[in-house]
C-alpha cells in the first residue's frame, strides 16, 4: 500500500462516523443543516428532509458531497405521518440502514393561550410531538446495537421565561419524557436516546440581530447567543460511540439560559 493511500485509508477509517447513516429531519437550513453537515463531516452518510425548501436542501446536500461525504435529499412534511414514515424507509433503502435519527423538524407559534387558535396547536403538536413519536418507532425498527436516537428539543421545556410559549413549551416537554421513557425501551438492545435542548441560537428564524435578541441576551449567563455548530458539536458526540454510556439525558446548549 502506497504512503498516500495507506493516509487517506488511516483518515477515514479515524473519522468516528464512518460507516454510519444518519437520518436528519428539517435539515435544509439552521440547526438541522449544521448538524447534517457536522455528521457527514465525521463520516457519517447522511439523508435529510424538507418540507418545502428543495433547493436550500439540495445545497445543503452539494456542501456535503463537495466536501467528501454522501448526502440525500427527501421531501417530507414532518406533520404528515405517512411523509415521516416515508422518510425513514428512504433512507433505508437508499443507504442500506439506519444508525442515528435526529429528530430536529420543529414549528413554533405564540400567542397568549386565549388567543392561541387550534389550528396552530395541532401543528404543533404533529411537528414537534407526534412526527417525534413515528420516526422514532419507524427507525427503533431499522436499529442495531449502536443505534441513536437524538431529539432536538428545547430549554423552554424547563425555563419559560417569557407569556405566549406554553403552547411550544407543552410540546417539547412532551420530547424531554418521551427521551426518557424511549431510553428505557430502547436501552436492552444497545440503542441510546438523548434530548439537545437549544437555548437562544442565532438562526435565520431567531437571528442575534433581530428584534428580540436583546431580550433574550438578557436571560444568558453568557450575554451570547449560540452557534448551529455548538449544536451541531453535541450532537455528533451523542451519535458516537464516546457516548455509548449517555441515554436518556436532556443537554442544554443554552449560554446558561436556565442556570
Amino acid at each position: 500500500m502506497s504512503a498516500n493511500l495507506q493516509q487517506a485509508t488511516t483518515a477515514t477509517t479515524s473519522l468516528k462516523l464512518a460507516g454510519k447513516v444518519a437520518l436528519v429531519t428539517g435539515a435544509s437550513r439552521g440547526i438541522g443543516a449544521a448538524i447534517a453537515q457536522r455528521l457527514a463531516q465525521d463520516g457519517a452518510t447522511v439523508a435529510i428532509t424538507y418540507a418545502s425548501s428543495p433547493q436550500r436542501a439540495e445545497e445543503v446536500v452539494a456542501a456535503i458531497k463537495a466536501a467528501g461525504g454522501n448526502a440525500l435529499a427527501i421531501k417530507a412534511d414532518s406533520a404528515n405521518t405517512a411523509d415521516v414514515r416515508s422518510a425513514v424507509s428512504h433512507t433505508v433503502e437508499a443507504f442500506g440502514g439506519l444508525d442515528i435519527l435526529v429528530n430536529n423538524a420543529g414549528a413554533l407559534a405564540a400567542a397568549p393561550i386565549t388567543d392561541f387558535s387550534f389550528a396552530d396547536y395541532e401543528r404543533l403538536i404533529a411537528v414537534n410531538v407526534t412526527a417525534v413519536f413515528v420516526a422514532a418507532q419507524e427507525a427503533a425498527r431499522h436499529m442495531k446495537s449502536g443505534g441513536r436516537i437524538i431529539n432536538i428539543g428545547s430549554v423552554n421545556s424547563d425555563y419559560v421565561p417569557v407569556a405566549g410559549l406554553s403552547v411550544y413549551a407543552l410540546t417539547k416537554g412532551a420530547v424531554a419524557s418521551f427521551t426518557r421513557g424511549l431510553a428505557r425501551d430502547l436501552g436492552a438492545r444497545g440503542i441510546t436516546v438523548n434530548n439537545v435542548q437549544p437555548g437562544p441560537i442565532d438562526t435565520e428564524m431567531n437571528p442575534a440581530a433581530g428584534p428580540f435578541a436583546d431580550t433574550m441576551r438578557g436571560y444568558l449567563a453568557t450575554g451570547k447567543y449560540g452557534t448551529g455548530a455548538q449544536v451541531a458539536s453535541l450532537v455528533a458526540y451523542l451519535a458516537s460511540d464516546d457516548a455509548a454510556n449517555v441515554t436518556g439525558a436532556g443537554l442544554k446548549v443554552d449560554g446558561g439560559f436556565d442556570a
